[in-house]
Formats: structure tokens, sequence, C-alpha cells
């Protein structure tokens, strides 16, 4: 799944919403502290548990949606909770944000972030939100999805204070790795940001990934879809756009080991752009035992003889 292009101006009215939040806080250091983030905003902050049935039906007992007790009917949140996998819930009508217990710590704060961009966006007031494509029209869902994560990255990432960082130095995932830590954030949502934002208009781009081993694949792999979500920066989007997800799978396959964690490896291989010219990129994968990640970036256009990967 491709990241969403949101509008120049729909940018620039969800960064004025989280300038906002950030000088209401005093323009803070890294790490952003979202418990005052919610006080700030008036939030609350609540746990279910989608492996708990029990407790599924004591959070949303006391729950109003849209004025309505959700006692009346139990089944409005907690059936939509089981069987739609949602990581999360945003609920206006009570100011509060509701997480899933039993996703792993890490994920709790961009999950958090997610629903507070839901909050803070105005035109996404009056809807209830979760991660699943089902709650909209897919097409609809997509692009409130991307804003709200949008928000959630300028939130964490401190605005331009990440942009300033993390075009201080060439792209890698030793310096992505270094930006997590920083920030407070895991290296997937940084990693995510860094393509995004943290680019310097060079083209580059990330896959987030089972293992990309043979020997390493989950039984469930998809090989139409191999990647849980590709990330391109404008520039990338803009030069090699015809590039198909598939075949930058291909790519990472081509030079990845079997390795249960940490570096799979790293090639440099061409790709093509929009004109058929080719260029040169350096690619490198790193496995946390959960997921794949893989940062590849422009070096320089194709004008060597040496025989190199080519899609």
């Amino acid at each position: 799944m491709k990241n969403v292009s949101l509008k120049d101006r729909t940018i620039a009215d969800i960064d004025g919403q989280v300038d906002k939040v950030l000088r209401g806080l005093g323009n803070p250091e890294p790490p952003v502290d979202l418990r005052l983030v919610r006080e700030l905003l008036k939030l609350d902050r609540g746990y279910y548990s989608t492996t708990d049935d029990s407790l599924l039906r004591e959070t949303f007992s006391r729950l109003k949606v849209a004025g309505l007790q959700v006692l009346l009917r139990p089944t409005i949140l907690r059936d939509a909770v089981q069987s739609l996998s949602l990581k999360a819930l945003y609920l206006p009508d009570q100011k509060r944000i509701l997480l899933d217990q039993d996703l792993p710590i890490l994920k709790h704060r961009w999950n958090e972030a997610h629903e507070i961009g839901h909050d803070i966006i105005p035109w996404h007031i009056g809807m209830m939100l979760g991660d699943t494509e089902q709650t909209l029209i897919p097409a609809c869902h997509q692009i409130m999805e991307a804003e709200a994560n949008y928000a959630a990255g300028q939130l964490l990432f401190l605005a331009g204070r990440f942009v300033e960082e993390a075009t201080s130095s060439v792209p890698s995932l030793a310096f992505v790795k270094s930006l997590s830590r920083g920030f407070g954030n895991t290296m997937t949502s940084t990693l995510w940001r860094f393509v995004e934002q943290g680019h310097g208009g060079r083209p580059i781009v990330a896959l987030v990934t089972g293992h990309p081993h043979r020997t390493r694949r989950k039984t469930d792999f998809d090989p139409a879809n191999p990647c849980r979500y590709c990330v391109e920066s404008p520039p990338f989007r803009e030069r090699f756009g015809i590039v198909r997800e598939t075949d930058l799978f291909a790519t990472i396959v081509g030079y990845c080991g079997s390795q249960r964690g940490g570096s799979l490896g790293r090639s440099e291989v061409l790709l093509a752009d929009l004109n058929g010219d080719r260029h040169v990129f350096d690619f490198e994968t790193f496995f946390n035992r959960h997921e794949a990640l893989t940062l590849g970036y422009w070096l320089r256009s194709h004008s060597s003889a040496v025989p190199m990967q080519t899609f």
C-alpha cells in the first residue's frame, strides 16, 4: 500500500493546527509528551482489549456515542472492535481516545497521536473513526486516515524541527535509527516521516514488509501484494512513479540474506524513471524481528558499464 499524497491546501491547514498545539506547549524539545498534549486539548485516554470480552463490555457500557448510551446497544462498538480488528478509537462526543492495550507498547504512541490528529483536524470532528477501511467508503477513509497520519507525524516529530535534523546527513537506516531515539518514536514511523519530509529533494523510497527471504516468509505471504507499506518521497513519486511495489520487493529479495534479525543486506540497484533513463539507488534492509524496513535513495544517474540489478 502506497502513502497517499495530500493537497497543498490540506497540508497547510493541518500544519496550522499542529502549530497551535506546539505553541500551546511552549514549543517543546523532543520527545513531545503526549500526556501534556491531551491536557492541552482536554482529551481523555482509556484502554480496551480485543482479547478480553468482559473488558470490552465494561469499557463500552460507560460510553456515549452521539449522545446515546452504548449500554443500550453494547454491540455498537464491541462487535465492531472484534470483527474489524480496530487498533484505536476516537470518540468526539466524549473527547476520548481508546487504545487497544493488547498492542505492543511501542505502537501505543503512534496510535494515540493518530487519534489526536482526528481531534485537531476541524473537518474530522463529529465522526468516530477507527483504524479500519470499513468505517467509511474506502476512498474517503483512506484520505482521512492519511490526514490523521500526517497530523500525527507533524506532532510527534515537531514539524520543522525534524526536517532540519533529517536533512543534515546522508540518508541511511543508521541515521533513521538515531532520529528515532531522539524523537522518541518507533523506527517504522521515523522511517515513514524521513521519506516524506526529510528527503531534501532527493528521490527516496521505503518499504515495510515481512522478512523478504524465501525461507523466512510467513504462510500468508501474498506475492501480488508483498509490501505492508510503500512510502515514496514526492520527488520519487514524480520521477519514478511507474516502478511497481512488486518490482521494489524483488529488488530487496535479490540482496537480502536469511538472518533472523539485524541487517539483511545492502546493494546498489538501477531504477528506470518515467523517461526510461536509469539511475543508481542505494538500498539497505534491516529486520527488527517483526518487520523488514528498507530504505532506498538516489545516488546518481547511471553511466557505468558495471552490471547491476535493473528494475
